[in-house]
C-alpha cells in the first residue's frame, strides 16, 4: 500500500483530504498542489462511485466521509435553495456520470505557486 504522506500525521492527512473532497464536491474545480491533487482524485473518485451506487449503504458511507457543509444551488423553478455537499454528490454530480466508468476528475498543471516554487495544478470534475 503506497501512498503520500504529504508532511502530515495520519489524521491531518485524513483532514485534509477530507475538506478537499468536500470543496470539489461543492465548487467543482478546486486549485492546489500537484501531490494533493493525485492524492484526491483516488479519493473523490470513490466518492463518486458512491454516489452512482445510491443505496442507503453508499450514503451512510460517504456520510462519514464529506463534511457537513451547505451548498446554494437552483432548483428546476430557478429559486435559491440550501442543500448539504452530500446531498449535491447524491442529486447532482454522480447522476452526470451514470454512463461512465471511473475518470471523473480531470488535473490540469498551472505552473510553479510563487512562495515555494511548489507544482499548483487545477483538479476539477469532468
Amino acid at each position: 500500500m503506497t501512498y503520500r504522506k504529504l508532511g502530515r500525521t495520519s489524521s491531518q492527512r485524513k483532514a485534509m483530504l477530507r475538506d478537499l473532497t468536500t470543496d470539489l464536491i461543492v465548487h467543482e474545480r478546486i486549485q492546489t498542489t500537484e501531490a494533493r491533487a493525485k492524492e484526491l482524485r483516488s479519493v473523490v473518485e470513490k466518492m463518486i462511485t458512491l454516489g452512482k451506487r445510491g443505496d442507503l449503504h453508499a450514503r451512510r458511507q460517504a456520510a462519514q466521509f464529506i463534511r457537513r457543509e451547505q451548498v446554494t444551488t437552483t432548483n428546476e423553478e430557478g429559486e435559491e435553495q440550501e442543500i448539504f455537499a452530500l446531498q449535491k454528490l447524491f442529486d447532482d454530480v454522480a447522476p452526470r456520470y451514470a454512463e461512465r466508468q471511473g475518470g471523473y476528475t480531470r488535473i490540469m498543471k498551472m505552473g510553479p505557486r510563487r512562495g515555494d516554487g511548489a507544482p499548483v495544478v487545477v483538479i476539477e470534475l469532468v
